[in-house]
């Protein structure tokens, strides 16, 4: 990573604050405005051409596809940066930092979603507690892509709880430490994995059109997922038995990586979270109760505010002048 003057190398950092405070002030763009949703476009034109091909082509065109996708939004995130910087240089002014911090946070914040994945959790919950089984369920379909018509109370809150874990990760926490990294252009890489993974990454008739999107997104979550984990725990409390006990639990789930995540609440609540026949975390744990799902609300909350600021310091020292 490049050096740069003191000030300017406040320029990530500073923008990842303003990300979220954009983020937990206003929500999510509208869909016209929003780059994730001109992303699920794109692959939603190309996908379908996929799946009428032989394992092969299908496997080599969605590699090919992928990488083009990826590579139209890294480019553009990098232009959009590079000219903040050169706007930057040679240092002028305070405000000017200001005012770049402003427009990186702007362009950050569609590539993340901490506001809309807490306020869904809570709706959850809401819609349990105060109308019925029935619209809680509902409200449960809008997130996850398991059948939710005979879950019963314990078992939406089951599922909430998981989706709300393995989404800190693949909504925030990894967008973030990616942007930590490599700025602009690594948040935009990891959203276009993501979601090309969420929409070709499946099993059946997407196997092969969609291997190369799920083994891209696996490698690009790979760390932030353990992070992700280790925060959910309470990483500065924790002893190695802790994490030899994370670790065998994470790696029940089929994933590389979901099961970080969801392990840690699962330990942290004492609870058994699982899916039928998939896997099951902390088997000895009790079902979840009355109050799991605010319980893990907390929990994402405060280890999305233990990563931050780590993720906003290592941005600094990473460009701080040598």
């Amino acid at each position: 990573m490049p050096s740069l003057p003191p000030p300017v190398a406040a320029l990530l950092p500073l923008a990842m604050f303003v990300a979220l405070a954009l983020d937990l002030a206003f929500g999510e763009p509208p869909a016209w405005a929003h780059p994730v949703v001109a992303i699920g476009r794109y692959l939603a034109l190309c996908g379908p051409r996929l799946l009428r091909l032989a394992p092969r082509p299908a496997l080599v065109g969605g590699a090919l596809l992928w990488a083009f996708g990826a590579a139209g939004c890294v480019a553009l995130a990098w232009g959009v940066e590079r000219a903040v910087y050169a706007g930057l240089q040679p240092w002028h002014s305070s405000a000017r930092l200001l005012g770049a911090a402003l427009l990186v946070g702007v362009c950050l914040k569609p590539l993340f979603a901490w506001r809309m994945l807490r306020d869904e959790a809570a709706a959850v919950e809401a819609a349990l507690v105060r109308v019925s089984v029935d619209a809680a369920r509902a409200r449960l379909a809008r997130l996850v892509s398991r059948d939710t018509a005979a879950l019963d109370a314990p078992a939406i809150r089951e599922a909430a709880i998981e989706t709300l874990a393995e989404n800190l990760n693949d909504s925030v926490v990894a967008p973030l430490f990616w942007f930590a990294l490599a700025g602009l252009p690594g948040a935009a890489l990891y959203r276009f994995a993501n979601t090309a993974d969420a929409m070709w990454g499946y099993r059946g008739r997407w196997e092969w059109a969609g291997k190369f999107a799920a083994r891209a997104d696996d490698l690009l979550s790979w760390l932030p997922a353990r992070l992700t984990g280790l925060a959910l725990m309470g990483a500065c409390t924790l002893r190695p038995r802790d994490l030899r006990r994370l670790a065998a639990e994470a790696a029940r789930t089929p994933s590389p990586n979901s099961g970080w995540p969801m392990a840690a609440v699962a330990l942290r609540l004492g609870a058994r979270l699982g899916k039928p026949g998939v896997y099951l975390l902390n088997a000895a744990g009790a079902p979840p109760q009355a109050d799991s799902l605010e319980r893990a609300q907390r929990l994402a909350r405060a280890a999305l505010w233990r990563v931050v600021p780590l993720l906003a310091g290592f941005a600094l020292l990473a460009r701080w002048p040598r």
